[in-house]
This record gives structure tokens, C-alpha cells and sequence, in this order.
């Protein structure tokens, strides 16, 4: 099967239709096998962030979870994390402990950047990943 072949989706959960028709961007686009999952951040139900690194990272990596189940893979998926910190030397203890309880063996590709701004002032940490769906099976 080419390239040709395999349609290009867009994975848009219900809980993100908000923010795709705010901001006009996929929380994920697969094609084939790959998916690529735009950066989540550290934003409640309610769109309020959360209290410190730790909260927001968790809230990150939930969103990531939501996306990628919403397109048929998994966490074990992902083969590429970037995250993005605005604090990168400072919070990167918290940030990691929360990670590792996300991926705790196994561990995908990672690079940590860090950064003066994200798309709030009140955020600290942005995720995003690749995933091929199927590849995290045991």
C-alpha cells in the first residue's frame, strides 16, 4: 500500500472540539500508522491551568492519553516525546517524576526544550509525541 493510499485523518476528541474550532488546529492527524499529536498543556475540563509543574504535567500527559485513544493507539504508541518548559533547569524534577509514571519503562525518544512563553503566561510545560499505533505491544 503507497503513501497515496492512506488517507490522512484528523483526531479530534469530543472534550478538544472547543479548541480545534477556537484555534483551527487537529489535536492529532494520523496517516497510516503514524500519529502525530499537537503539543497539550497543563489545562483542566474547565480550561484553568494547573498549580505547578507537577499538575500540569499531569494534565499534559492526560490530554496526550485522551488523543492518542481517540486515535486507536496508546501511551506504550509513543516512539517521540518534545516537551517544552519555561523553567527547563528548575522544574525539570517534577516534570520527570510525573513522566516516568506515564512512561515508566520502555521509554520513548525525548528532547526537553525550554522557553520564555507558551500560549498562556500561567503555563509552565507543553507535550507533544509521535505514536505508531500498535507498535507499544508487548
Amino acid at each position: 500500500m503507497s503513501v497515496q493510499d492512506k488517507p490522512r485523518q484528523q483526531i479530534i476528541p469530543a472534550s478538544m472540539q472547543g479548541m480545534y474550532d477556537a484555534y483551527h488546529f487537529a489535536p492529532a492527524t494520523r496517516v497510516g500508522d503514524m500519529i502525530w499529536v499537537s503539543g497539550q498543556v497543563g489545562i483542566d475540563a474547565e480550561m484553568r491551568p494547573g498549580v505547578g509543574t507537577g499538575e500540569q504535567a499531569r494534565l499534559a500527559f492526560e490530554g496526550l492519553k485522551t488523543v492518542l485513544e481517540e486515535a486507536g493507539a496508546g501511551l506504550g504508541d509513543v516512539v517521540e516525546l518534545v516537551t517544552f518548559h519555561t523553567d527547563l533547569r528548575g522544574d525539570m524534577a517534577a516534570f520527570r517524576e510525573v513522566k516516568d509514571q506515564y512512561f515508566p519503562d520502555r521509554y520513548p525518544s525525548w528532547t526537553a526544550v525550554g522557553t520564555t512563553q507558551l500560549a498562556l503566561p500561567e503555563l509552565l510545560v507543553e507535550v507533544r509525541a509521535v505514536a505508531v499505533a500498535g507498535c507499544g505491544r508487548a
